[in-house]
C-alpha cells in the first residue's frame, strides 16, 4: 500500500511539474509593437474596432468554446470586467456557429462582448494556441501577452491595476 502512494505521489508531481512547465515553454505570439487593428462583429451585431478604443486599455482574450483552459478563466475575465468598467475586455474567437457561442456566453456568464474574429485578425495576433490573452496599452501599444490559462490574480497584474 505504501509503495502505491508513493508511485502516485511521485506521478502527480510529475504532472504538476508537466503542467507548470508547459505554461512557460508554450510560445508567445511573435506580434508587432502596435496591436493590429480590426473592425470585427461581436455577438449582439455591434461593431467593434480596436482603433476606437484608443485612449483606454484592451484586453483581447482569444479563446474558444471546446477549449477547457478557456472555459476555466472566463469566470476571472468575467469579474474582471465588472469591477473594471474603465478596462475593456474582449473575449475573440474563430469559431462561427453563433447558436453554440450564444449558448455558451449564457452558461459561462460573459459579461464583456464576445467577437467573432476572422481567420486575417487571428493570423495577425499569430494566435496558434488558445487560450492567448493580449493586453493592449491605451496607446495602442501591445503591453502583455499570455498564451494559457489566467489566474484573477494574473489578470490583474497584467493590466496592472
Amino acid at each position: 500500500m505504501k509503495d502505491m502512494l508513493v508511485t502516485y505521489g511521485w506521478g502527480l508531481v510529475a504532472f504538476l511539474g508537466l503542467a507548470w512547465a508547459m505554461q512557460f515553454l508554450q510560445p508567445k505570439p511573435s506580434l508587432p509593437e502596435m496591436a493590429p487593428s480590426f473592425d470585427l462583429v461581436d455577438l449582439d451585431g455591434n461593431t467593434v474596432s480596436l482603433e476606437a478604443l484608443r485612449g483606454q486599455k484592451v484586453v483581447l482574450n482569444f479563446w474558444a468554446t471546446w477549449c477547457g483552459p478557456c472555459r476555466a478563466e472566463i469566470p476571472h475575465f468575467s469579474q474582471y470586467a465588472l469591477e473594471h468598467p474603465d478596462v475593456t475586455v474582449l473575449g475573440l474567437t474563430t469559431e462561427t456557429q453563433e447558436p453554440r457561442l450564444q449558448q455558451a456566453r449564457r452558461s459561462l456568464g460573459i459579461a464583456y462582448p464576445v467577437v467573432l474574429a476572422d481567420a486575417e485578425t487571428a493570423a495577425a495576433y499569430d494566435i496558434t494556441t488558445l487560450p492567448t490573452t493580449i493586453v493592449v496599452e491605451p496607446d495602442g501599444r501591445v503591453g502583455f501577452v499570455q498564451v494559457g490559462a489566467m489566474s484573477a490574480r494574473q489578470l490583474e497584474k497584467a493590466v496592472g491595476e
